[in-house]
């Protein structure tokens, strides 16, 4: 099993403004590329609307209690560096605006060297259209976020087995760098039942080339699942889905190098470590 990260080993940033009536702190993992930031606005329950923009993109907010959150990610490619949050809380007239900053330290990815069927690595030409109609489809996904949080508990590990394969690792398939490893993966044995890692509605549910046998969850707000190489998959595209709800069986279809499970998440367009989302806003097992 991962082992379980608690409150104490989370990094802590707290920043408060002597002028402005709601206080903002932000916890994650840690300050680096592939990390997940959760911002909590204030004991915001006065407050109509909240407005969050980070990274060059809008960051939707959500009420959380008597807060309102946001979950910032952090892109694996993001360089080193001190980023600007801008934070807007209240309407016309009575606008707040606050800003502070994120800073991003660096992090070492390792390189891994794998050999695959090599029609994963340079397709044929046969499978262009296809490859490049896949690539369109999962684009599109990733601009389709429901505009509400669909998830209300814990986000929790898909499958009981631990990662064996690091987020962000610089992959070199046959002799040939590819793209970082945009997930993680887990090492589980063929067959093995596969959990939503939280409430969504199922937007892709199909073969592809790459990831073999995929199923994506929309949590909403631009958070997404993505759960590859199945043996079978048991959801349809548009179905409703709970945490912990049977979506599947791991398999080794697409490019691999034998049965595992592959889990990426998506926060709008970055690319986050799941293990950094179980850290600020899961728990490390799934239920029995």
């Amino acid at each position: 099993m991962i082992g379980r990260v608690t409150i104490a080993a989370l990094v802590m940033v707290a920043t408060m403004w002597a002028d402005a009536p709601v206080d903002i702190s932000a916890r994650a993992r840690s300050m680096q590329p592939g990390e997940v930031v959760v911002l909590s606005i204030g004991k915001a329950a006065h407050l109509d609307s909240v407005r969050v923009r980070a990274f060059e993109r809008s960051i939707p907010a959500y009420r959380d209690g008597e807060a309102w959150t946001a979950m910032v990610g952090i892109d694996l490619d993001t360089k080193p560096g001190t980023y600007q949050v801008d934070v807007e809380s209240g309407s016309v007239p009575d606008v707040v605006r606050t800003s502070y900053s994120l800073k991003i330290l660096p992090r070492v990815f390792r390189t891994r060297r794998l050999t695959v069927n090599e029609a994963f690595v340079t397709p044929p030409k046969s499978e262009e259209p296809r490859i490049q109609k896949e690539a369109a489809l999962l684009a599109a996904t990733w601009r389709a976020s429901a505009t509400t949080r669909l998830w209300t508990t814990s986000f929790v590990q898909p499958v009981p087995q631990a990662a064996n394969s690091a987020f962000g690792t610089r992959s070199i398939f046959n002799g040939k760098p590819r793209n970082s490893h945009g997930g993680a993966d887990f090492l589980s044995p063929a067959g093995t039942p596969i959990q939503a890692p939280n409430a969504g509605r199922i937007a892709v549910a199909r073969g592809l080339y790459y990831s073999g046998n995929t199923v994506i969850i929309d949590h909403g707000l631009g958070v997404f699942s993505m759960l590859a190489h199945l043996s079978r998959i048991d959801v349809r595209e548009g179905d409703v889905v709970t945490a912990n709800q049977a979506i599947g069986l791991v398999g080794a279809t697409g490019r691999v190098t034998g049965p595992h499970l592959h889990w990426a998440v998506r926060l709008l367009d970055a690319r986050v470590d799941p293990l950094s989302l179980l850290a600020v806003l899961g728990r490390t097992t799934t239920a029995p």
